[in-house]
Protein backbone atom coordinates (compact mmCIF):
# COMPACT_ATOMS: atom_id res chain seq x y z
CA UNK A 1 0.00 0.00 0.00
CA UNK A 2 1.26 3.88 -0.90
CA UNK A 3 -0.12 6.47 1.31
CA UNK A 4 0.48 9.82 0.34
CA UNK A 5 0.36 12.97 2.35
CA UNK A 6 0.67 16.36 0.60
CA UNK A 7 0.57 20.32 1.69
CA UNK A 8 2.36 22.97 3.40
CA UNK A 9 4.74 24.01 6.06
CA UNK A 10 3.33 23.01 9.03
CA UNK A 11 0.23 21.15 8.41
CA UNK A 12 1.53 18.82 10.03
CA UNK A 13 2.13 16.30 7.25
CA UNK A 14 5.52 14.98 8.93
CA UNK A 15 4.63 14.36 12.61
CA UNK A 16 1.39 13.02 10.71
CA UNK A 17 3.27 10.50 8.50
CA UNK A 18 5.82 9.36 10.90
CA UNK A 19 3.36 8.05 13.51
CA UNK A 20 0.63 6.78 10.69
CA UNK A 21 3.56 4.89 9.63
CA UNK A 22 4.73 3.44 12.76
CA UNK A 23 0.79 2.67 13.23
CA UNK A 24 0.75 0.47 10.15
CA UNK A 25 4.15 -0.79 10.48
CA UNK A 26 5.54 0.65 7.17
CA UNK A 27 8.48 2.74 6.23
CA UNK A 28 8.23 6.10 6.15
CA UNK A 29 9.80 8.70 3.60
CA UNK A 30 10.31 11.77 4.46
CA UNK A 31 10.74 13.83 1.07
CA UNK A 32 11.55 17.50 3.00
CA UNK A 33 13.99 16.11 4.53
CA UNK A 34 15.84 15.19 1.14
CA UNK A 35 15.37 18.68 -0.14
CA UNK A 36 16.79 20.38 2.54
CA UNK A 37 19.73 17.63 2.95
CA UNK A 38 20.87 19.43 -0.62
CA UNK A 39 19.87 23.02 1.03
CA UNK A 40 22.28 22.08 3.38
CA UNK A 41 24.95 20.48 0.49
CA UNK A 42 24.69 23.75 -0.81
CA UNK A 43 25.14 25.92 2.07
CA UNK A 44 28.29 24.39 3.07
CA UNK A 45 29.67 24.41 -0.78
CA UNK A 46 29.50 27.77 -0.08
CA UNK A 47 27.97 28.33 -3.22
CA UNK A 48 25.07 31.58 -4.28
CA UNK A 49 21.74 30.15 -3.31
CA UNK A 50 20.27 32.62 -6.53
CA UNK A 51 22.38 30.71 -9.10
CA UNK A 52 20.04 27.50 -10.60
CA UNK A 53 23.05 26.20 -12.10
CA UNK A 54 25.21 25.48 -9.21
CA UNK A 55 22.80 24.20 -6.73
CA UNK A 56 21.97 21.72 -9.83
CA UNK A 57 25.69 20.87 -10.01
CA UNK A 58 25.85 20.50 -6.03
CA UNK A 59 22.53 18.54 -6.44
CA UNK A 60 24.29 16.11 -9.12
CA UNK A 61 27.52 15.92 -6.75
CA UNK A 62 25.82 15.25 -3.50
CA UNK A 63 25.75 11.79 -2.75
CA UNK A 64 22.06 11.20 -1.25
CA UNK A 65 21.28 8.56 1.27
CA UNK A 66 18.08 8.00 2.85
CA UNK A 67 16.97 5.03 5.37
CA UNK A 68 13.43 5.08 6.01
CA UNK A 69 12.23 3.46 8.84
CA UNK A 70 8.41 2.88 10.21
CA UNK A 71 9.29 6.17 12.73
CA UNK A 72 12.16 7.78 11.19
CA UNK A 73 14.03 8.66 7.41
CA UNK A 74 17.89 9.21 8.44
CA UNK A 75 19.65 11.07 5.94
CA UNK A 76 23.09 11.19 4.73
CA UNK A 77 25.00 13.60 2.20
CA UNK A 78 28.51 12.11 1.43
CA UNK A 79 28.08 9.73 3.84
CA UNK A 80 27.38 11.67 6.81
CA UNK A 81 24.08 11.95 9.08
CA UNK A 82 22.43 15.04 8.51
CA UNK A 83 18.89 13.99 10.19
CA UNK A 84 18.80 16.78 13.20
CA UNK A 85 21.56 19.40 11.18
CA UNK A 86 18.81 20.23 8.42
CA UNK A 87 15.86 21.46 10.78
CA UNK A 88 17.73 24.60 11.41
CA UNK A 89 16.07 27.78 10.30
CA UNK A 90 18.94 28.85 8.25
CA UNK A 91 18.04 25.59 6.25
CA UNK A 92 14.45 26.61 6.30
CA UNK A 93 15.21 29.75 4.38
CA UNK A 94 17.86 27.77 1.74
CA UNK A 95 15.28 25.09 0.90
CA UNK A 96 12.98 27.25 -1.04
CA UNK A 97 15.88 28.37 -3.55
CA UNK A 98 16.59 24.40 -3.77
CA UNK A 99 12.56 23.18 -4.26
CA UNK A 100 11.95 26.39 -6.45
CA UNK A 101 14.36 24.43 -9.00
CA UNK A 102 12.75 22.27 -11.81
CA UNK A 103 15.75 20.40 -12.43
CA UNK A 104 16.48 19.50 -9.08
CA UNK A 105 13.14 18.80 -8.38
CA UNK A 106 13.16 15.94 -11.37
CA UNK A 107 16.39 14.99 -9.97
CA UNK A 108 14.78 13.77 -6.08
CA UNK A 109 11.11 13.00 -8.09
CA UNK A 110 13.42 9.92 -9.74
CA UNK A 111 15.39 9.80 -6.64
CA UNK A 112 11.99 9.01 -4.34
CA UNK A 113 10.63 6.77 -7.46
CA UNK A 114 13.17 4.39 -6.80
CA UNK A 115 13.14 4.19 -3.39
CA UNK A 116 9.73 3.37 -3.38
CA UNK A 117 9.97 0.39 -5.74
CA UNK A 118 12.87 -1.01 -3.48
CA UNK A 119 10.14 -0.26 -0.63
CA UNK A 120 6.87 -1.37 -2.12
CA UNK A 121 4.11 0.04 0.97
CA UNK A 122 5.33 2.86 2.78
CA UNK A 123 3.81 6.44 4.25
CA UNK A 124 5.56 9.40 1.90
CA UNK A 125 5.05 12.93 2.93
CA UNK A 126 5.64 15.97 0.88
CA UNK A 127 4.74 18.59 -1.60
CA UNK A 128 4.05 16.50 -4.68
CA UNK A 129 3.65 12.91 -3.87
CA UNK A 130 0.07 12.42 -4.97
CA UNK A 131 0.24 14.87 -6.99
CA UNK A 132 3.84 13.82 -9.55
CA UNK A 133 5.92 11.15 -7.81
CA UNK A 134 3.31 8.60 -6.99
CA UNK A 135 0.13 9.10 -8.35
CA UNK A 136 -1.14 5.70 -8.71
CA UNK A 137 -0.99 5.90 -4.66
CA UNK A 138 -3.67 4.07 -3.32
CA UNK A 139 -4.65 6.61 -0.66
CA UNK A 140 -3.66 10.38 -1.25
CA UNK A 141 -4.00 13.06 1.78
CA UNK A 142 -3.41 16.56 1.63
CA UNK A 143 -3.12 18.30 5.01
CA UNK A 144 -3.79 21.72 5.74
CA UNK A 145 -3.98 24.55 8.30
CA UNK A 146 -4.13 28.66 8.74
CA UNK A 147 -0.67 30.32 8.30
CA UNK A 148 -0.89 31.46 11.67
CA UNK A 149 -1.27 28.46 13.19
CA UNK A 150 1.39 26.80 11.01
CA UNK A 151 4.15 29.50 11.88
CA UNK A 152 2.99 28.57 15.58
CA UNK A 153 4.04 25.25 15.45
CA UNK A 154 6.99 25.39 13.42
CA UNK A 155 8.32 28.65 15.88
CA UNK A 156 7.68 26.17 19.26
CA UNK A 157 9.48 23.01 16.95
CA UNK A 158 12.95 25.44 16.61
CA UNK A 159 12.73 26.48 20.02
CA UNK A 160 12.13 23.05 21.04
CA UNK A 161 15.29 22.19 19.11
CA UNK A 162 16.90 25.20 20.82
CA UNK A 163 17.23 27.59 17.93
CA UNK A 164 17.21 30.93 17.95
CA UNK A 165 13.74 32.33 15.92
CA UNK A 166 10.95 34.78 16.36
CA UNK A 167 7.37 34.15 15.45
CA UNK A 168 7.56 36.38 12.53
CA UNK A 169 10.47 35.20 10.74
CA UNK A 170 8.86 32.27 10.68
CA UNK A 171 5.86 33.17 9.26
CA UNK A 172 7.32 35.54 6.49
CA UNK A 173 9.25 32.41 5.34
CA UNK A 174 6.35 29.79 5.54
CA UNK A 175 3.98 32.40 3.58
CA UNK A 176 6.93 32.76 1.33
CA UNK A 177 7.30 29.12 0.73
CA UNK A 178 3.88 28.76 0.03
CA UNK A 179 4.04 30.77 -2.66
CA UNK A 180 6.98 28.31 -4.15
CA UNK A 181 5.10 25.00 -3.09
CA UNK A 182 1.43 25.46 -3.65
CA UNK A 183 1.14 24.59 -7.23
CA UNK A 184 3.24 21.07 -6.43
CA UNK A 185 -0.15 20.04 -4.96
CA UNK A 186 -2.91 21.97 -6.27
CA UNK A 187 -3.82 19.12 -8.48
CA UNK A 188 -4.81 17.30 -5.53
CA UNK A 189 -8.00 20.11 -4.66
CA UNK A 190 -9.50 18.44 -7.20
CA UNK A 191 -12.73 16.80 -6.12
CA UNK A 192 -11.92 13.15 -5.85
CA UNK A 193 -8.14 13.54 -6.37
CA UNK A 194 -7.47 13.41 -2.57
CA UNK A 195 -8.91 13.75 0.95
CA UNK A 196 -8.33 16.91 2.61
CA UNK A 197 -7.95 17.68 6.53
CA UNK A 198 -7.80 21.25 8.27
CA UNK A 199 -5.83 20.36 11.25
CA UNK A 200 -6.00 24.07 12.83
CA UNK A 201 -7.72 22.47 15.55
CA UNK A 202 -7.03 19.26 15.87
CA UNK A 203 -4.45 17.07 18.01
CA UNK A 204 -1.81 15.16 15.82
CA UNK A 205 -3.25 11.79 17.60
CA UNK A 206 -6.94 13.22 16.29
CA UNK A 207 -5.51 13.76 13.18
CA UNK A 208 -3.79 10.36 12.92
CA UNK A 209 -7.23 8.88 13.96
CA UNK A 210 -9.10 10.03 10.52
CA UNK A 211 -6.31 9.13 8.75
CA UNK A 212 -6.49 5.89 9.69
CA UNK A 213 -10.30 5.82 9.69
CA UNK A 214 -10.14 6.56 6.18
CA UNK A 215 -7.46 4.20 5.72
CA UNK A 216 -9.52 1.06 6.80
CA UNK A 217 -12.54 1.90 4.18
CA UNK A 218 -9.92 0.45 1.66
CA UNK A 219 -7.77 -1.62 3.52
CA UNK A 220 -8.47 -5.83 4.06
CA UNK A 221 -10.24 -6.42 7.21
CA UNK A 222 -7.78 -6.66 10.15
CA UNK A 223 -5.36 -4.96 8.49
CA UNK A 224 -5.20 -1.92 10.03
CA UNK A 225 -4.89 -1.82 13.36
CA UNK A 226 -7.24 -0.20 16.36
CA UNK A 227 -5.90 1.96 18.99
CA UNK A 228 -6.18 -1.33 21.68
CA UNK A 229 -4.44 -3.56 19.40
CA UNK A 230 -2.04 -0.66 19.37
CA UNK A 231 -1.69 -0.56 23.18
Amino acid sequence: MIITIDGPAGSGKSTAARKLAARLELPYLDTGAMYRALARAAMQAGVDLNDANELVRVAHETRLDVDCGPTHTRVRINGHDVSEAIRTMAVNQATMFVAREQRIRDLLVERQRQIGSQLGSFVTEGRDQGSVVFPEADVKFVLEADPERRAQRRYQELLADGEEADYVTVLRNLIQRDSNDSKQWAALLAPGEAIRIDTSRMSIAAVVERLIAHIRQIAPPGSVPTPDEVR
